[in-house]
């Protein structure tokens, strides 16, 4: 399982939990997607315009007992499955911080059907709050788009901690698979220098595929469409592709700890 995570807004976490869905689904993997944003922008993508008319969300899934995620579960033309949300999961964290156990809903409400895929990818809302500790005690993993840009760097400790903190105490088998560098805007010395400094820092830890800036990717909602489908031989699509090939391809790393930047100037 995987959550794609940042408490940053507008990094591409979406974009990246759709593509990369879409992308091992186009490799023969049974694929979950589970939207824990309270903007539903995931929803959305999946071809759902008003995600406020749907019946059964996670957040039914969560809070109702009488709702099993067989009953929340949707089946989309994308080669995926998935879980929807709308606004109404604003109100969760409230609800939740009252209940024992509150950290492993997700997980405990997801366990039912896990054998059923090969692949579950959650998006995370952006922020660090108790949807988004469920989301990373759910996870085997955890996929870190960045944003080729200085203030997309400046929130990575405190995300990198939190990881850490939820490892130690919830979620031993918790690892970041990796930093996936987003909105990278080639022509610009700015987004160059970004990129440059994140490999510095980070290493092995940041994948060698570069999800590009597009205007492919903020057309693809409207169409109710991953970029695979949309533009399929566009390089959006086939960075995604690379992307659930090397998810596929890389070893699990559990043991492996929470990488720390080493010190720089900036």
């Amino acid at each position: 399982m995987i959550a794609i995570a940042n408490q940053k807004g507008g990094v591409g976490k979406t974009t990246t939990a759709v593509n990369l869905g879409c992308a091992l689904a186009e490799l023969g993997k049974r694929v979950l997607l589970v939207d824990l944003d309270p903007q539903g922008h995931l929803t959305i993508n999946m071809g759902y315009k008003h995600p406020d008319e749907i019946d059964v969300t996670v957040y039914h899934l969560l809070l109702d007992p009488q709702v099993r995620v067989e009953h929340a579960i949707k089946h989309t033309n994308l080669g995926v499955d998935f879980i929807a949300s709308n606004i109404e999961l604003s109100g969760a964290e409230i609800q939740l911080v009252q209940e024992m156990g509150r950290e492993s809903f997700l997980k405990d409400k997801l366990r039912p059907v896990q054998d059923d895929y090969d692949f579950m990818v959650i998006d995370c809302p952006p922020s660090l709050g108790l949807l988004c500790v469920n989301a990373l005690v759910a996870a085997d993993e955890v996929i870190i788009p960045l944003q080729c840009e200085y203030f997309g760097m400046k929130g990575m400790q405190l995300l990198q901690n939190t990881i850490e903190r939820v490892r130690i105490k919830l979620n031993p088998a918790l690892h970041i698979s990796g930093i996936l560098p987003t909105i990278h805007k080639s022509r610009t010395l700015h987004s160059q220098e970004v990129l440059e400094l994140v490999r510095e820092r980070y290493g092995d830890t940041v994948f060698n595929v570069v999800i590009k800036d597009s205007i492919r990717f903020a057309e693809t909602p409207l169409a109710g469409m991953s970029i695979l489908q949309y533009a399929g031989s566009s390089e959006g699509a086939n960075a995604y592709r690379a992307l659930a090939k090397a998810v596929v391809e890389r070893e699990p790393a559990a043991e492996t700890p929470v990488p720390q930047p080493v010190a720089t100037s900036v």
